[in-house]
């Protein structure tokens, strides 16, 4: 691969950024009956599919496109409401991309790859030099800008962005074998015995599902993949295996491009991908100085600005104090009476009188009976919880009556708040 030197202007006005965001992420359970992964509140305010549509709109990108197919009302209402600043009059577009048989009046979207080539022509109308393909499911902040410029200077046909994980927990990833260039030698999906980093063998490198790409050379790579017999028609499996093995794809480091303010000691990235992880990630932010720095006014992150009045924390009595500590409260929430610690509450929720809060991930709209303990509990969107509830404190009882992770979290739902009456 010829090198060429580092373009000084920016090239995400050149780019566009594509968002995978079809996904169910199952291991989610219940919280993904009614919702794609992307569409699952993160952080007391947001949505997950936020952060990668921040970080394109933050790195100067301003032609967007995304995929949706897993139950994706509630992901396009959102980015309906929330995303619809972007002008074609200032050469800007968001274009929301349903599985819609475009190709095939037989198929949907058969894998990632399949996802981008059924649209490959409203694509090419834009007239994108770059593409920068994203999953919408991860939680980070990154400049792309700085991934276009390694992926230019370095002459590659694609550019892999990776992340450093323990070489035993890398066969949950696709993982890159590398020189000591960075040139991916080889690219395996889900490997039993991941390779190492040179020099680093308890170290891997595994994908983050992001992908830099010149437009024509990915339209060519999708046509002559969706004319393979037997292609799972997956970036993963097929394409990049395929550009790898042509010796032409290099490995980015997310170290390079992660954007940290000065509050944030660690690149940060996490796949919120299971109710331990999710409830974790979430619970994070609560710290006096978080990994994620979420207050961040030069990288923020956008989404649906709800129009709620204020916070409001009412009675203070004894026994009967209205109060949170060390917790994230959105607009439009109640504390009455209660004691809430270390716990996000998102758009609306009420907490009733002589309750104790601690641990836990209220989503938008749940009500919180009176006399209520909950502990290490994720409660699913306008769950109203009953009086006298409590949960975390016999995880036998807790088992039998909810979704309880392996972690000890206890998933709430509505249907099982309605079991219990039964």
């Amino acid at each position: 691969m010829a090198k060429s030197p580092v373009h000084a202007a920016p090239l995400a006005r050149s780019a566009m950024a594509y968002v995978l965001a079809g996904g169910r992420g199952s291991r989610l359970m219940e919280l993904t009956d009614r919702r794609a992964k992307p569409a699952v509140f993160f952080g007391a305010k947001s949505r997950i599919i936020d952060f990668a549509l921040s970080n394109a709109i933050n790195s100067g990108i301003r032609r967007i496109g995304v995929a949706t197919q897993y139950k994706a009302h509630s992901l396009i209402r959102h980015m309906q409401r929330g995303w619809n600043f972007l002008r074609p009059e200032r050469n800007e577009s968001f274009d929301i991309l349903p599985a819609s048989q475009r190709v095939s009046e037989t198929e949907w979207y058969s894998g990632t790859a399949d996802a981008v080539f059924q649209n490959l022509d409203i694509i090419e109308s834009y007239g994108p030099r770059y593409m920068v393909i994203l999953a919408g499911d991860h939680v980070y902040k990154m400049d792309y800008e700085v991934m276009l410029q390694r992926h230019v200077s370095s002459g590659a046909d694609v550019t892999v962005a990776c992340i450093e994980v323990p070489r035993m927990e890398a066969s949950a990833f696709g993982v890159m074998h590398v020189d000591e260039s960075d040139r991916i030698i080889s690219f395996l999906e889900k490997p039993a015995d991941p390779p190492s980093i040179p020099g680093r063998p308890d170290t891997a490198l595994a994908s983050m599902g992001i992908y830099v790409f010149e437009m024509k050379l990915l339209a060519e790579e999708l046509r002559r993949d969706a004319a393979t017999p037997g292609s799972s028609r997956d970036f993963g499996k097929d394409i990049i295996p395929a550009m790898v093995a042509r010796g032409a794809a290099v490995a980015h480091r997310f170290e390079e491009s992660c954007v940290r303010s000065g509050a944030e000691a660690e690149a940060y990235w996490r796949d919120v991908g299971t109710v331990d992880a999710f409830w974790q990630a979430n619970i994070d932010l609560t710290d006096v100085v978080p990994s994620l720095d979420i207050y961040d006014h030069d990288w923020p992150i956008w989404t649906n600005g709800e129009v709620t009045p204020p916070a409001k924390f009412v009675l203070d009595d004894d026994g009967r104090r209205g109060m949170a500590v060390d917790s994230l409260v959105s607009g439009g929430c109640i504390v009455s009476g209660s004691r809430v610690r270390r716990s996000l509450l998102f758009t609306g929720v009420r907490v009733r009188s002589y309750g104790e809060v601690e641990g836990a991930v209220l989503l938008p709209g749940v009500v919180v009976g009176r006399h209520s303990r909950l502990r290490k509990v994720v409660v699913d969107s306008g769950v109203a919880l009953p009086e006298g509830l409590i949960v975390g404190e016999d995880p036998e009882e807790d088992a039998r009556r909810f979704r309880r992770s392996p972690g000890g979290v206890c998933l709430i739902t509505q249907s099982m708040i309605d079991a219990l009456k039964g």
